[in-house]
């Protein structure tokens, strides 16, 4: 079996860089170079990809071998249907590592059809620190990295206005773009690199805040033999995901019209805010993940797919969406939102995606206030009760964190001080100092655990008590089949 390389696939390098990337991980490649192949392919987009190392460790050798060549293997459920795809990526035509390759690195700023930033440096990632300095080559932080490579092409064009970039920040925190351009003007005060250049990073260059979903599962390992025979080479980088992908962008009309995404299939909008987006995947597709473990693994299912082929089971995360949570939506039209509930519902039917019931548990108790009370609270403002699919959820959760269920051990995961809260609890019940209602109360009422107050809701207390019994005498199908 052959190598895979340009020479082996006869895939000469066609476009010229336009693309700068802070990674070349498993997500940016099954996800952006992904995408900006399918631009190549199917638009005049005519760019590639220069990928940068962003830390120190590695130099991304196995991408520099297959001279920027790899496989993506995607895998789902489309309107019900399997669908499942192997393509050979072929935007990546650099490989720098700024630590062994500081001037190289900053030749890419003098690429005239430069234009496109992207990274995924994680969460922490886009940090400013004061002990980094503009003599560094380079400085240790990502956003240092990119000011010193800026004012390079800055300084290289004379701050020529058409030089400036459209930065595409994937990590996932709120507000990224404008986090990345808030540390990048803190670097331009730090070292004193001038007015001048502050001025035309804020004028000229174009800070977009994105929002990012595609689950990549990495190298699959399972099924090497029968892809490597289908697509004819040995791929190390071979990298497998899920077929639903979006990505959303808030970002000025132009940035629209250089990135031709709509010419294309892809799943990409351009938006003027992104906090809706935001909240609605919260809510929906983080809210069906909250609402089903503890249901799923009290039923006695371990993974997401085992879940969703229960009737039962699959129902209740149904009608939690779009009976509780759909109604909350309100910026969202009907369509919209029944669009991206059907599609999170293929998802957790994706059957080669193994996610465990267990890990996705690891802090239930803030999940659930970051991702069903905000629901739970507007829904009982619109109707004037308590939604009892999300109030059911809660129930199974407070008996999940009793630690052992059906003379089986759970290792529930949390922060010390609710699995402290938890246990004291029902050893408190088990030794009869207290009755199950007494520990519900407490519990509701506890905002460390459940985020408010919630035992001011007329009825909830006895509903949750009444379930929890219902769960432990007859199991959580009895209580799913009469809820």
């Amino acid at each position: 079996m052959n190598s895979l390389n340009r020479t082996t696939a006869n895939k000469p390098v066609k476009y010229p860089v336009k693309v700068m990337q802070f990674g070349g991980g498993n997500f940016l490649r099954a996800f952006c170079d992904w995408m900006f192949d399918v631009l190549n392919k199917s638009t005049d987009f005519n760019g590639s990809v220069a990928v940068v190392k962003p830390t120190k460790r590695g130099d991304y050798t196995e991408l520099r071998e297959q001279e920027g060549l790899f496989h993506v293997a995607l895998d789902g459920v489309r309107n019900g249907k399997l669908v499942s795809e192997v393509t050979l990526v072929e935007s990546v035509s650099k490989v720098i590592q700024p630590y062994t390759q500081w001037t190289e690195y900053l030749a890419l700023a003098e690429e005239p059809e430069m234009r496109f930033v992207v990274s995924n440096t994680t969460e922490a990632g886009i940090k400013f620190s004061n002990t980094d300095k503009q003599t560094d080559c380079p400085p240790h932080e990502f956003p240092a990295k990119l000011t010193l490579w800026l004012h390079h092409r800055f300084t290289h064009f004379n701050g020529a206005a058409d030089k400036g970039c459209v930065l595409l920040p994937c990590e996932l925190i709120e507000n990224n773009g404008v986090e990345l351009q808030k540390t990048i003007l803190e670097y331009i005060k730090l070292w004193d690199l001038g007015q001048e250049f502050a001025a035309w990073i804020v004028d000229h260059n174009y800070f977009c805040s994105t929002l990012v979903d595609r689950i990549v599962s990495g190298f699959p390992e399972a099924r090497k033999a029968a892809i490597t025979e289908q697509i004819g080479f040995n791929d190390d980088l071979l990298v497998a995901g899920e077929d639903y992908h979006s990505w959303v962008i808030k970002g000025p009309a132009l940035v629209q019209e250089e990135l031709p995404f709509a010419k294309t299939d892809l799943n990409v909008q351009f938006v003027d805010d992104l906090s809706d987006y935001r909240e609605m995947k919260v809510r929906v597709l983080n809210g069906a993940h909250t609402s089903l473990v503890p249901v799923g693994y009290l039923s006695g299912l371990r993974t997401v797919k085992e879940s969703m082929d229960d009737a039962l089971v699959s129902n209740h995360v149904l009608q939690v969406l779009s009976s509780e949570i759909k109604p909350t939506l309100t910026n969202f039209s009907e369509s919209e939102v029944d669009a991206f509930v059907n599609a999170v519902i293929d998802r957790f039917k994706n059957p080669t995606l193994k996610h465990f019931l267990l890990a996705i548990s690891l802090n239930s108790t803030s999940k659930f206030q970051a991702r069903l009370l905000p629901a739970f609270r507007e829904y009982t403002t619109l109707n004037g009760t308590f939604p009892k699919r999300i109030a059911f959820s809660l129930a199974c959760m407070i008996r999940f964190y009793k630690g052992s269920f059906d003379n089986e051990t759970i290792a529930v995961n949390d922060d010390a001080v609710a699995l402290e809260f938890f246990k004291t609890e029902w050893d408190k019940v088990d030794k009869g100092n207290q009755t199950l209602k007494d520990l519900v109360a407490h519990t509701l009422a506890n905002k460390n655990i459940v985020g408010d107050d919630l035992s001011i809701y007329n009825g909830l207390v006895d509903f949750v008590t009444e379930r929890i019994q219902e769960v432990e005498n007859k199991g959580v199908k009895y209580c799913l089949e009469n809820l």
